[in-house]
């Protein structure tokens, strides 16, 4: 495991009907909807990740603390950036933050536990 403090990535997407607020139950209304949001910055997140884990490892995802200041109508591209902050044993933290056409629509942290595949899924399998 190989992780360097500063490496970023991005992500995007376009709001469309599929992920609105009104489409995942998390409002009512036909705009980008804030889970969708956090799951663009996990996937940032996991975009850092990829290439510096060691053979079967993964991340899962443990804490995200984020705002969603501005909305986002359908058919405006969305984005999503993270940036390794810390790395702490297994534990890395990141700042995340979503923007769109007209500027920053979300920002905040995130952390992700990096795991031995197998054994996670071996031990939620015997539980």
């Amino acid at each position: 495991m190989d992780i360097q403090i500063g490496k970023s990535a991005k992500t995007a997407t376009v709001a469309d009907k599929t992920n609105t607020a009104l489409a995942v139950g998390s409002g009512s209304l036909e705009v980008f909807a804030t889970p969708m949001m956090i799951a663009l910055m996990e996937k940032a997140s996991c975009e850092v990740l990829s290439g510096s884990l060691n053979e079967g490892q993964t991340s899962v995802g443990i804490n995200i603390s984020v705002e969603h200041t501005s909305a986002s109508s359908i058919g405006t591209r969305v984005f999503a950036a993270a940036t390794v902050t810390a790395v702490e044993g297994r534990k890395v933290s990141f700042d995340v933050t979503a923007s769109d056409e007209k500027g920053v629509i979300g920002k905040g942290t995130h952390t992700r536990l990096v795991i031995d595949s197998k054994r996670f899924m071996d031990k939620l399998q015997n539980a």
